[in-house]
């Protein structure tokens, strides 16, 4: 009997031992929240998420109070709570298919990865790429140098050399970002979607024969310089492809639009739309098809949706560019200029074919909040409420930038500090997991590829945002945000289940997933 209560203690120690051993080791340093301080052999983790059977629903709470991805389960009932404010799940109105959730490696990213010791390292990547982690499946990969780099280089700058004879991929990609991206595909259970961004071509096929600052190609869309770009991009894909690297797209170059930009400050290609519909219809379209990855997606734009759907337009109402063109990619600056049905919504109901992406965000980056906050729970709601509104509005896919950058939110040549999800501190080993970490992991943990956006309906006004989703499996996951100062009741009705009655508190993130069969 002894030996029986013996092993009881044990094993209930090792269960409370078990759930102890994901909790966040909090700190506050000064901001609105904590973050989440992890080192070589620790690190808090949601683990692997399984879902409770039939009847049962699964919630993840992250909030300003400090709960990061706190668990918790409960009971569909079968009759309503007569909650005021009820979310309608809505299986039969069907949208967008999701693509994946992801980040940049940059040049400053793998830097300071590595600058960690082999096991804080492989701690940070697992956070980021395994099944334990937050399920990230896309990573942006700059072709070369940007301002995230400690150096201005492309693959190709010796002048002249229109066979790219002389092209190669530089120390960052051979010794840094190449052995971090294979070491995340190892650990992600599934092929990682990469995605391709230029900055600049090199400087001697540009007008103005640098860079950076304002300046595009010499010459005109189907013209010398224009072809051995698009050979560029080719010669990029091979190189990583010897390396069992195959990227799932490649982007028409990192924001156009700075490029025509007097004295802009780091690395840039000017691109109108009309220039870019040529380039693609006459060069970069044909050399990849006739190359060996003619099945890499081009993505378009690549920029700020305020542009949208103007260049939408000039692009693909184009036949001989839009055979070439998969989607449109979207950045995350400036959002709140323009609302998303009028630029997000305008193309997809103009262009129902092509998808749209989001490939950029960080925080920090405006002059009147810049730089890292570490602890800030403001910048996790930016972050929840942009995913939120970005998928509502068709979006597939949503990629925050550097995946990793020191205290100061560098390395950055030109000191365009900004903010990441992961912080490193070099000198003790440790990294930290800001708050917008988990507002990412609320979406790119449950939000599996295939999964489907349904209707999701309010009885009444509210201050929640909410999105729903059908998984590949039949679960549903509802993510909801509250950004208000008040606690909000409300209840879910699924009709193939029941209703789930639920406390958004205030100023959080839930996510509320369950079983339909």
């Amino acid at each position: 009997m002894a030996s029986v209560l013996l092993a009881l203690v044990l094993l209930t120690a090792e269960v409370t031992l078990s759930k102890g051993s994901n909790q966040c080791v909090a700190r506050n340093l000064g901001h609105d929240s904590v973050v989440c301080e992890c080192n070589s052999t620790y690190c808090d983790s949601v683990g692997s998420v399984a879902l409770p059977p039939l009847g049962q629903y699964s919630s993840y709470l992250s909030s300003l109070a400090g709960s990061r991805l706190e668990a918790g389960r409960g009971q569909v009932r079968v009759n309503s709570t007569g909650a005021g404010l009820r979310l309608t799940v809505v299986p039969d109105q069907k949208y967008q298919k999701i693509r994946g959730f992801g980040g940049a490696m940059t040049d400053a990213a793998a830097i300071n990865i590595l600058s960690l010791s082999a096991g804080a390292q492989d701690q940070l990547l697992r956070q980021y790429f395994s099944p334990e982690g937050i399920g990230y499946s896309v990573v942006r990969v700059p072709m070369a140098s940007c301002d995230f780099s400690t150096r201005l280089y492309t693959y190709a700058d010796t002048p002249g050399d229109y066979n790219l004879d002389n092209f190669t991929l530089a120390p960052e990609d051979v010794k840094m970002k190449i052995p971090l991206l294979q070491r995340a595909q190892a650990l992600s259970p599934r092929p990682l979607s990469l995605l391709a961004s230029a900055w600049s071509a090199p400087a001697w096929m540009k007008t103005n024969g640098a860079l950076i600052g304002k300046g595009s190609l010499r010459g005109r869309p189907g013209g010398k310089e224009h072809k051995t770009w698009a050979q560029y991009y080719i010669r990029f894909l091979e190189e990583y492809a010897k390396y069992n690297l195959t990227f799932w797209a490649l982007t028409t170059g990192n924001e156009p639009s700075a490029g025509h930009l007097t004295n802009y400050s780091f690395q840039a290609l000017g691109f109108t739309p009309e220039e870019q519909r040529d380039w693609v219809a006459l060069d970069l379209g044909p050399a990849l098809h006739a190359s060996s990855h003619p099945r890499t997606h081009v993505l378009i734009l690549d920029d700020n949706r305020l542009l949208l759907p103007h260049w939408a337009k000039v692009v693909l109402n184009d036949i001989h560019a839009g055979r070439f063109i998969h989607g449109v990619a979207v950045h995350w600056y400036m959002d709140g200029l323009v609302p998303a049905e009028m630029s997000l919504g305008a193309v997809h109901h103009l262009y129902p074919e092509y998808y749209l992406f989001g490939t950029e965000a960080c925080a920090g980056w405006s002059s009147l909040d810049r730089g890292v906050k570490l602890g800030s729970w403001d910048r996790a709601e930016q972050y929840a409420h942009d995913i939120i509104g970005d998928l509502n509005h068709y979006v597939v896919g949503w990629t925050d930038w550097n995946l990793a950058l020191d205290q100061t939110g560098g390395p950055n040549w030109v000191k365009n500090f900004v903010d990441s999800p992961v912080i490193v501190d070099a000198r003790r080993d440790v990294f930290y997991k800001q708050p917008h970490f988990y507002s990412m992991a609320h979406f790119s943990k449950f939000l599996w590829e295939g999964s489907q956006r349904v209707g999701v309906f309010a009885s009444q006004k509210t201050e929640l945002e909410y999105t729903g989703f059908i998984r590949p499996d039949g679960s549903v996951v509802l993510i909801v945000l509250n950004r208000s100062p008040s606690v909000i009741q409300f209840e879910v009705g699924d009709l193939a289940v029941g209703f789930i009655s639920s406390t958004a508190p205030a100023r959080s993130l839930l996510t509320l997933a369950w079983n339909t069969h």
